[in-house]
């Protein structure tokens, strides 16, 4: 469950600049228009509009930006009505192992039932993030890709002394260490099974991924939900 993800394995097998950064890793986000009565008309962003029906995507690698606004939504969500359910689609190959469990507390902080489904891919992360549901309410699409691994050591904050590399795989090993408790805990695996399996890429279809435990089930067929047109 890495920062980024490795090669290819058979089965068994500052602030500051946020706002730079921001327009062009989003690109183009869609704008949808609602009648509110007479000739009022309403604007809003895809992702606000998806958040008004208490769904959140995370479409993108998981960083500190990307989880901040995560954290965020379901802060807002839980405090407006802390019983009804959240839904997370999820369709990223993963990203920072600290941002990611940002989310994954906040998950299991929030009272709310919340329901995760892949669509695509849930790599490295968002496979964390996809088991972290509601058990009964994990779910992938029939065609999408699930990938564990264990945390990769990388980046140009390893550059450095022998003493300081061997403190950086040191907590390595331990997020290592936490990440595969928690893989075992919500799919009920072995252990010692979770640490063979993730030494390496793992990849499993949604079929695999019911059988280890990692979703309850894959959508088939779902009728489109419609949005609510309440103000």
């Amino acid at each position: 469950m890495a920062c980024h993800g490795g090669g290819p394995r058979g089965r068994p097998g500052s602030p500051a600049n946020v706002s730079r950064k921001l327009p062009s890793r989003l690109a183009y986000i869609p704008t949808v228009v609602e009648n509110e009565g007479g000739n009022r008309e309403r604007t809003f962003d895809i992702y606000s509009r998806l958040l008004r029906d208490r769904i959140i995507l995370i479409g993108r690698p998981i960083d500190d930006v990307v989880a901040n606004l995560v954290v965020a939504q379901l802060m807002y969500l839980a405090a407006d009505d802390p019983d009804k359910e959240i839904q997370i689609y999820i369709n990223s190959p993963g990203g920072a192992v600290t941002a990611g469990l940002a989310i994954y507390d906040t998950m299991q902080y929030v009272r709310a039932p919340i329901s995760t489904v892949c669509i695509g891919r849930a790599a490295s992360f968002g496979t964390v993030v996809l088991m972290a549901g509601a058990k009964g309410k994990r779910y992938s699409l029939p065609s999408a890709t699930i990938h564990m691994h264990q945390p990769l050591i990388g980046g140009k904050g390893l550059q450095g002394q022998a003493s300081d590399l061997d403190i950086h795989a040191r907590e390595i090993i331990r997020i290592r260490t936490v990440l595969n408790e928690l893989i075992a805990k919500h799919t009920g695996q072995p252990l010692d099974r979770v640490e063979r399996d993730t030494d390496r890429d793992y990849f499993l279809s949604p079929l695999e991924a019911v059988e280890y435990g990692l979703i309850d089930g894959i959508i088939e067929q779902k009728r489109v939900p419609v949005l609510s047109t309440a103000g």
